[in-house]
């Protein structure tokens, strides 16, 4: 039965992960300019920060929890303001045709970006919390495994997800000349701005 939660998991994994938000624009834009395996790279950043808040929240580690939470104007703030970085960065960007030399330097901070824009979200440790006590898991002492599976599984579908999106929206840039990618660039920047500043004005 605690395989279950495993397949729970992996449902909810994809479930946090499919929304179209900056995270998604910024994967889908990253794989039209750089290739399948940025996108794909990018996207694991998010899902290894998801599986993070999971661990937190399925292990009650409160004093982190209520850390982040407290912490979340400076957080958001933070945010908010690296999204508008990327934003006007991805408006000036033109459309590349990468080497795998190019890849292989980019990956690493392709990860560590979406990483940090995923942890500047501390609602949503709050989503998991929930989940965690809806599914009756409460505490580390008693329901170690199925912490860990449930964590495991939401790992596993963010992974999957991404892994499916940008396969998709790699076979779509095949199809794409370099005028529309430039294009596509140029409308992501503005999105992902636009994203930046809701999130700093939220704060106001």
């Amino acid at each position: 039965m605690d395989t279950l939660y495993y397949l729970k998991g992996i449902i909810i994994g994809i479930s946090i992960a499919a929304p179209v938000g900056p995270i998604g624009i910024i994967c889908m834009r990253r794989t039209l300019a750089q290739g399948r395996m940025i996108g794909f790279v990018s996207g694991l950043g998010a899902a290894t920060a998801d599986a993070i808040y999971g661990l937190i929240a399925g292990f009650g580690l409160a004093a982190i929890s209520n850390f982040l939470i407290g912490q979340q104007f400076w957080i958001q703030l933070a945010g908010g303001m690296f999204l508008c970085y990327l934003g006007i960065k991805t408006l000036a960007s033109k459309a590349l045709h990468t080497t795998t030399d190019t890849q292989s330097k980019n990956m690493m901070g392709a990860f560590l970006s979406v990483f940090f824009l995923t942890l500047t979200n501390p609602m949503t440790i709050l989503s998991f919390i929930a989940i965690f006590a809806g599914l009756g898991i409460s505490s580390a002492e008693s329901n170690t495994g199925s912490a860990l599976l449930l964590v495991s599984g939401v790992f596993s579908g963010s992974t999957l997800w991404w892994l499916l999106l940008c396969s998709c929206v790699g076979l779509l840039k095949q199809r794409l000349k370099t005028n529309t990618v430039t294009l596509i660039n140029r409308l992501s920047g503005v999105i992902i701005l636009l994203f930046g500043a809701f999130a700093l004005f939220g704060l106001l």
